[in-house]
């Protein structure tokens, strides 16, 4: 149990700075599976709670962020916003996907 919370502990912040949304997704799902396995102990628990808020924080920066450049991305001169559907690239059908 001492090894797991270890793990958890020596994890930080600015580690998962640098990782991508995909990772820290994957991150928060993890953390999820080890708060659930009871495993931890409770100070081991404490700390991937944290953790956990602190990805979450992060990820949802980074949905704001992306949001914001596809509205500057589709927003017209007037302030009007046009809403399109994502075409599928030409070659990739809907099975691949």
């Amino acid at each position: 149990m001492a090894e797991r919370d270890e793990q958890v502990a020596g994890e930080t912040a600015s580690e998962d700075a640098e990782t991508d949304f995909a990772a820290t997704v994957e991150r928060l799902e993890r953390l999820v599976e080890q708060l659930e396995s009871g495993d931890l102990s409770l100070e081991g628990s404490l700390a991937a709670f944290e953790q956990g808020v602190r990805l979450t924080r992060d990820a949802q920066r980074r949905l704001d962020e992306a949001e914001l450049r596809v509205r500057t991305l589709i927003e017209r001169p007037d302030g009007n916003i046009d809403f399109a559907p994502f075409d599928t690239p030409t070659g990739e059908d809907e099975s691949e996907r």
